[in-house]
């Protein structure tokens, strides 16, 4: 029998703080992947999934078990370089693994200790930076790159060593819809050409791609099968701090309501071409909403004229946002929206005075952001939770950094707010106010930032990806939590990728490309299907996409932003379909 390239025995690993805390991450894994196959790896924030993979190209060394690579033994440092050539790694934090000053300079690091001719370091460089959208980007230094176009570079130098193992830890959490496709579809090709591919992530719609699915809760493989045997028990998916597909959970919804519809889609092509014409008579159409927004109190955030250049008036200046312009009500949720590197955190940034407006006006409730000289009252009415979380920690511990902001401010009963805002992010007081910040996972670091910011109990909300990197217990959540914030009062300015979790909410969208206003409007009006999204590196959700076809099919339901509003619907049409036969 053929050796599997990777084997993994009775696998134990745990972190120890300078203190000497024992933190458990791995207890007793066993595996095995053959060459060529394609894993999902999914898990709760902290399972050990990241910890789990640092094993596999010998990053991280086992306490007790052994992991071999194509037979050779990550015990053995002797054979590190070989595995690290076998196996390549995108990192959950991709700028981590950036080593260079220039964008082509890093691509080419690694071919460069390889021993390579110029002319081939050349020839792979420029074919990985046109393939992964970067090689306008190739002379620009990593650190001006957004942070979807850092995770495209740190995939470019890993694919041009042309590995035969490709670990992607969360690499696609910062790139637009379009980009995520582009990525799945390349490594699916590489797949198919038999490099074993091993995915973490947290979109079960990604999982679903893969041939097998294996599940991690505190560090134990818990299930482990394809993706139709791991989705078929959805109850105990989901107290395991997951969820089915999104595609699979409304197809069985909507087939108990009408037999028709198919009981099992995992993928949106699977559903959207098996839904059934409509059973009864269809006798008016929906119609869309108003072509423009209007915020349904005066404007509460109001952006005239914005532009920004990076770097301005040197060799490497970069042109961020232009002539930009952006209304938002007190108490709205509005989402921006465009292809990575479209200008939305640069935006974002504009609302709290990181960045200050060279050009145009910024009002933000009743501070005048062009005119304002202390910028510290904006940013504690103004809260803004950055793309990388690690990048706005000052403190060593939990409890210390969430309490940070409302130390300075004075608040006096501080341990109580400290723990009203872990509880809103859903963290534990006692359980994690004395956590070391460097222990936690990529999704517990996403948590205590968002926790810092809500501390301040700010008017304003800036959420620059706040669903990337948790799970999708946590995603949950964190929109409950968003939408009771929202109830109370607090304007929310979110910046994403990923609209489907936040949609019920949302109240505008406003969609950015190249600096510029592209469209904006009600979710209907900039997802009913008339307008191209592709250029602007958009998909349509899910649930305009079903509606869409549903309408094309006959069935009478209107566009709507919640699940439940278009399950109504399709119940709605079919009752009344039959009292119509009838």
């Amino acid at each position: 029998m053929a050796e599997p390239f990777i084997r993994i025995t009775n696998l134990h690993f745990q972190y120890r703080s300078p203190e000497g805390r024992v933190l458990p991450a791995l207890r007793g894994i066993s595996l095995e992947i053959e060459p060529g196959e394609y894993v999902a790896l999914v898990g709760a924030n902290g399972s050990g999934k990241s910890t789990l993979v640092r094993h596999l190209n010998a990053l991280l060394l086992p306490d007790q078990g052994e992991v071999w690579v194509e037979g050779l033994n990550t015990r053995d440092v002797t054979v590190h370089p070989l595995i690290r050539q076998r196996v390549g790694m995108v990192f959950q934090f991709p700028e981590d693994q950036i080593v260079a000053s220039v964008v082509e300079d890093d691509v080419a690091f690694g071919l460069e200790n390889l021993g390579l001719s110029d002319e081939e370091i050349r020839r792979r460089v420029a074919e990985i930076l046109q393939t992964l959208g970067l090689w306008e980007h190739r002379s620009r230094p990593p650190h001006l790159l957004s942070a979807g176009q850092i995770q495209r570079l740190a995939l470019a130098g890993v694919l041009v060593l042309r590995p035969r193992c490709l670990i992607l830890d969360e690499a696609t959490t910062m790139l637009d819809p379009q980009g995520r496709l582009r990525l799945l579809a390349l490594v699916e090709s590489l797949n198919h050409e038999g490099v074993t591919l091993i995915h973490v992530t947290h979109h079960m719609e990604e999982a679903a791609r893969a041939k097998r699915v294996i599940v991690l809760h505190q560090g134990r493989v818990v299930l482990d099968g394809s993706p139709a045997e791991v989705f078929a028990d959805a109850e105990r998916v989901k107290a395991l701090g997951l969820e089915t597909p999104p595609t699979l959970q409304l197809a069985q919804q909507l087939h108990r309501i009408y037999a028709g519809f198919p009981a099992l889609a995992l993928h949106p092509e699977d559903l959207l071409a098996k839904i059934p014409a409509y059973p009864g008579i269809q006798e008016s159409c929906p119609t869309l909403p108003e072509d423009h927004r209007e915020p349904s109190h005066a404007p509460f955030i109001e952006v005239d004229n914005l532009a920004h250049t990076y770097l301005q008036g040197t060799p490497l200046a970069h042109v961020a946002l232009q002539d930009v312009h952006l209304r938002v009500g007190e108490g709205e949720a509005v989402a921006l929206m465009g292809a990575t590197g479209s200008g939305k955190s640069t935006l974002l940034q504009h609302l709290n005075g990181l960045l200050r407006p060279q050009q145009g006006r910024v009002r933000v409730g009743p501070y005048h952001l062009e005119t304002l000289k202390d910028v510290r009252p904006v940013r504690w009415y103004a809260g803004l939770l950055m793309q990388n979380p690690e990048m706005q920690f000052f403190e060593t511990f939990v409890g210390d950094e969430v309490a940070f902001a409302p130390r300075l401010m004075g608040v006096k009963d501080l341990r109580e707010r400290v723990r009203w805002a872990l509880e809103m992010v859903g963290l534990d007081f006692e359980v994690y106010k004395d956590r070391l910040l460097f222990t936690l996972s990529g999704g517990e670091r996403r948590k205590v930032a968002l926790a810092s910011i809500l501390a301040m109990q700010p008017k304003v909300l800036l959420l620059d990806e706040p669903t990337a990197g948790l799970d999708p217990g946590s995603r949950r959540e964190l929109v409950l939590n968003l939408q009771q914030l929202k109830a109370h009062g607090t304007t929310l300015v979110i910046a994403t990728h990923h609209l489907d979790d936040l949609l019920s909410m949302i109240d505008g969208v406003e969609v950015l490309f190249r600096g510029r206003n592209q469209m904006g409007g009600v979710p209907a009006r900039i997802f009913n299907g008339w307008l191209s999204l592709e250029p602007v590196g958009l998909v349509t959700p899910l649930l305009y996409r079903v509606a869409q076809k549903l309408q094309q099919q006959g069935w009478p339901v209107p566009w709507t932003n919640e699940e439940e509003g278009l399950i109504h619907a399709v119940q709605t049409a079919l009752r009344v379909g039959h009292e119509r036969v009838v």
